[in-house]
């Protein structure tokens, strides 16, 4: 490339990826991207609109969707590189067309499946959700899935085992399982079949057994002095059906999320709910809202990215060049400002006395505000303080207000809840959603908030920096790479981490950022990007992928450019690669899930990665070494 057209080609792209975003812009300000996951919301929308008898159109197209994401070998998997089928995915797909009328229950298709299914343990090595809803649909036995004693939710919060150990999310999705287990409920669905002793083993595993035998034995020990268990389990299915209706959202969701939507309904059919009951038909209309068109279907998201969203990008195209004053970037602060929580939700019991002031991951959350949301939305904030304080002001101080006072104990931020991270829910709940039941720091979050602090003038010096720094210099592993939380994996925590150690003023010669450099520089592929597979955040280490995709690559680039004087070679092959990912309209890698949910059960693929990571890589570099020849 002739001298000053490497830099130009950089520009050319910033604004090209400008132009997009601000285009795709919505009037109110928001953008709203697909948050597209695997078969499991589709497959249970399915049952759901199945049993209420509700649009058939839904039905076929998102039967439509799971048909298409069926793998060649006839069965669905998590991520495209998943070494085989995956369990859960395949059952809950095949249960759900049976039902949609699209496969044949008794068909050559099917007994291929379970023949599969058994040859891989059978039903009792699905996941514990795919557990419950068989159980629901009365395909398994309620006595063969682990359990939680229902009593759990009377326990005081002083106990040292009790429900509100549990972080929100994990708290929404048990809380409904609980009651309708208590109650052995089920359903039956036209298509499905009457039995699964075809799909191979059903009851609970050893391991399975023991964990509920073990926290049913802590619960009754406590609870049994206090009364006969037929009226503690009444007393505590009052509770639950409390707890469930006291989190509605005003779309008539649970905590905004459709599995617990999806839970909760049949949890309160348990406790005598009609499916005609408001509840029940506001709920059934809420998820609705979660439907979104994607090019393999109609999906039904778990929830909407839509603050995510809007944050990421309004902040993105911050840092391309685009003036605060610019019309979109206004829009996207006051819609912005418009969803700030003004109500105090759980997360309040562990950080009493602080005002509300945080933000949420979608746009109709407005009582589970999140620390990573709440940064980002300041960030895009942060610029229209001095202009506009007099508006903002509040809204601002109450924003970092609540953030910082999040900060955990031991120096580093959680998703959602403060000081959540006790040990026993590992050792007694389900083994699988170990990663969901609490909620303790992690090098990600704390990487970006630190991101947050520096660009507002916080250094190393500042208290809470300070311990932060400690958090994630403990954190960081021996290969020098650190584990992303939210993100595929060991690239997302080490960016994060780099990019926030470099905006507190860590240098590049601390030891801590030239060992995560080092490990960077290792795993950069041959055609300049990088890639990281879904299978990392199941095996706990560092799994390459084959194939580059443009939100890794843009991560590792950013950090590299970041802790950078100069535009070493390994950055500059990033950046052509990044570059190259836009020559084509589509390619595989840039559909790869790169978000993390529940390892080894649930991944996200956000469809505004692909633009809003590669323009703040690329932003940051023309930033950085604009000046700088090729």
């Amino acid at each position: 490339m002739a001298e000053g057209g490497w830099m130009e080609a950089v520009k050319k792209e910033i604004g090209r990826l400008t132009e997009i975003l601000i285009q795709s812009q919505q009037p109110d300000g928001r953008w709203s991207f697909c948050f597209e996951t695997g078969v499991m919301t589709d497959a249970y929308a399915i049952i759901l609109y199945r049993f209420f008898g509700r649009r058939e159109d839904y039905v076929q197209e998102q039967a439509e969707r799971l048909m298409r994401l069926r793998g060649s070998d006839g069965l669905w998997r998590l991520y495209p590189d998943e070494k085989e089928g995956n369990l859960s995915s395949t059952i809950e797909a095949s249960l759900s067309l049976m039902v949609a009328g699209r496969i044949d229950p008794n068909g050559q298709d099917i007994r291929q499946i379970q023949e599969w299914v058994r040859s891989r343990g059978g039903l009792s090595q699905a996941g514990s959700l795919t557990k419950v809803v068989l159980a629901l649909l009365k395909l398994k036995k309620w006595s063969d899935l682990q359990s939680v004693p229902i009593e759990l939710l009377l326990l005081p919060r002083w106990f040292p085992v009790n429900f509100w150990d549990l972080v929100g999310y994990a708290r929404v999705h048990a809380a409904p399982v609980m009651v309708a287990a208590e109650q052995q409920f089920t359903v039956q669905i036209p298509g499905l079949p009457t039995n699964m002793a075809d799909w191979g083993e059903a009851a609970r595993t050893a391991d399975e057994n023991k964990r509920t035998m073990a926290l049913a034995g802590i619960v009754g020990d406590w609870l049994r002095p206090h009364g006969p268990r037929s009226r503690l389990s009444k007393l505590a299915l009052g509770y639950g059906e409390k707890f469930m209706l006291e989190r509605l959202e005003s779309d008539g969701t649970l905590y905004s999320y459709f599995s617990t939507t999806f839970l909760m309904m049949f949890g309160l059919m348990s406790l005598g709910y009609p499916k005609k009951h408001p509840v029940l038909q506001k709920a059934l209309q809420g998820v609705e809202g979660f439907l979104y068109k994607t090019p393999s279907g109609l999906h039904m998201q778990e929830n909407t990215s839509t603050i995510w969203d809007t944050a990421l990008i309004a902040g993105a195209l911050q840092e391309s060049g685009v003036p605060s004053g610019h019309p979109a970037l206004c829009k996207a602060a006051t819609y912005l400002l418009s969803r700030q929580q003004d109500r105090i939700g759980d997360w309040a019991l562990k950080n009493p006395g602080v005002p509300p002031g945080g933000w949420g991951f979608s746009d109709i959350n407005t009582i589970n505000p999140d620390c990573d949301d709440t940064a980002a939305v300041l960030r895009v904030l942060s610029p229209f303080v001095t202009t506009n304080f007099s508006t903002i002001g509040d809204s601002w101080y109450r924003g970092t207000t609540w953030l910082l006072s999040m900060q955990n104990r031991d120096g580093g931020w959680p998703a959602f809840e403060k000081n959540t991270a006790k040990r026993w829910p590992l050792k007694f709940m389900h083994k699988d959603a170990a990663s969901a039941w609490t909620d303790p720091s992690t090098a990600d979050l704390t990487g970006r908030i630190l991101y947050f602090l520096g660009k507002t003038h916080c250094n190393y010096t500042n208290p809470a920096v300070s311990r932060a720094l400690n958090f994630l210099y403990r954190d960081q592993e021996k290969e020098g790479y650190w584990f992303g939380r939210w993100g595929i994996a060991y690239l997302y925590g080490t960016w994060a981490a780099l990019t926030g150690m470099s905006a507190v003023g860590i240098s590049k010669e601390h030891p801590s950022v030239a060992r995560a450099v080092k490990w960077l520089l290792s795993v950069q592929n041959e055609d300049g990007g990088w890639g990281e597979s879904c299978r990392s955040d199941v095996e706990q280490r560092f799994v390459p992928l084959s194939a580059s995709t443009p939100s890794q690559t843009a991560w590792a680039l950013d950090a590299l450019i970041a802790v950078s004087n100069t535009p070493t070679p390994a950055i500059q092959a990033g950046v052509r690669r990044l570059l190259a990912f836009f020559s084509k309209e589509k390619s595989e890698s840039s559909e790869y899930p790169t978000g993390a949910g529940l390892a080894g059960q649930f991944y996200i693929h956000y469809h505004s990665y692909r633009y809003a990571w590669p323009l703040m890589a690329l932003a940051h570099y023309r930033q950085k070494f604009g000046g700088n020849k090729d």
